[in-house]
């Protein structure tokens, strides 16, 4: 089970340019608002023509536009589950469901089938309500029961959770997670949630401006993200320009001073990154030390967060977010002044 997808698309101020291979595995794409996830997933759906391109499932071409073949959606076999569920408001939940049988089948068969994946969704006594007599729990599930029932090949999933509260997040987390077990084929979800990212799948496309800005399995690309973009969208809150000064060695152009590196510098590196809760009060250490002013100190329930300003007063960057231990913080509780150490193996060494 396999997806092959190189598309272009020109929207006039924004253009989608998107190459991607999925293997039968969970796939994220994770970014920003209008960076082109929904998009690409409309596109593989059909119903989005891309300019030029090819998307190819499981050997079968839906779109190539060298040989101009363009599947019509119901010939996809394709399941895109949309953010409002897309239920029609006029049908029941048990002819919501079946209208995602593809096959000419007998009314009681189509029932038969529709019975046992209620069941499976826990939506037996239903059948006869309305999507607006159901909650955004059961809509969802209704959404997913129609989707499966019509035997995709992938599914594809654009931000599953948004239009749910979140105390019911997640339940309906976990239950999407034992769909997507059971599921054989590849499934794509579209998030820009980091969390939710890391939980759900195995493997993270970082989008930015329509485009792949950096593809790696998820354990790697969190830990080391190669791009600012990647690091940003993976929780990283701290960054500096650098000067890079030798293999080892980077200048933080807005934090100031000289820092030593875990990793070797490349002549790509533009930025460095540190993640709040790598950073430490000094112990004795002199290398990778800054002294900060403390700007801020905020009570955030079950740790301490602290806002430092690093000593470059004219570059007018945000101050530093870091977070401690509150038994880490209580030695430093009214300082004005507080000298930080920056391990690094911490640090991240990102491309533009």
């Amino acid at each position: 089970m396999s997806l092959s997808l190189d598309i272009r698309k020109d929207f006039g101020g924004f253009r989608l340019d998107m190459a991607l291979e999925v293997e039968n595995e969970r796939l994220a794409l994770l970014g920003a608002s209008g960076c082109g996830k929904s998009m690409t997933l409309r596109c593989i759906a059909g119903i989005v023509t891309p300019d030029e391109g090819r998307i190819v499932l499981n050997g079968r071409t839906l779109f190539d536009s060298a040989r101009r073949i363009n599947l019509p959606p119901q010939q996809r076999r394709v399941g895109l589950l949309f953010q409002n569920y897309a239920l029609f408001p006029n049908m029941t939940v048990e002819q919501n469901i079946t209208s995602g049988i593809r096959e000419r089948l007998p009314r009681e068969e189509k029932r038969r089938l529709c019975a046992g994946i209620m069941e499976k969704f826990n939506l037996t006594g239903l059948e006869k309500h309305r999507p607006a007599q159901l909650s955004g729990g059961q809509q969802q599930r209704v959404a997913l029961a129609r989707i499966l029932i019509s035997r995709p090949e992938i599914l594809l999933l654009d931000e599953p959770f948004s239009a749910l509260d979140s105390y019911l997040r997640w339940e309906l987390e976990q239950e999407l997670m034992r769909v997507l077990r059971e599921f054989s084929g590849p499934a794509i979800l579209v998030s820009h949630n980091r969390d939710e990212v890391y939980r759900i799948c195995n493997r993270v496309a970082v989008v930015k401006n329509g485009s792949v800005d950096a593809l790696d399995d998820r354990e790697p690309l969190f830990a080391h993200p190669p791009t600012y973009q990647a690091a940003l969208l993976t929780g990283c809150k701290n960054f500096s320009a650098v000067r890079r000064l030798d293999e080892h060695h980077v200048e933080a152009l807005d934090w100031g001073g000289t820092f030593t590196c875990g990793r070797p510098v490349g002549e790509e590196i533009r930025y460095l990154g540190v993640r709040p809760h790598f950073v430490h009060p000094a112990a004795g250490q002199t290398e990778n030390t800054l002294t900060c002013r403390v700007v801020q100190v905020i009570d955030n329930l079950v740790d301490i967060i602290v806002l430092c300003a690093p000593p470059v007063p004219d570059r007018h960057q945000p101050p530093l977010q870091l977070r401690f231990k509150r038994e880490e913080w209580a030695p430093y509780q009214g300082r004005e002044e507080i000298t930080l150490y920056f391990d690094p193996r911490a640090l991240l060494l990102l491309r533009d």
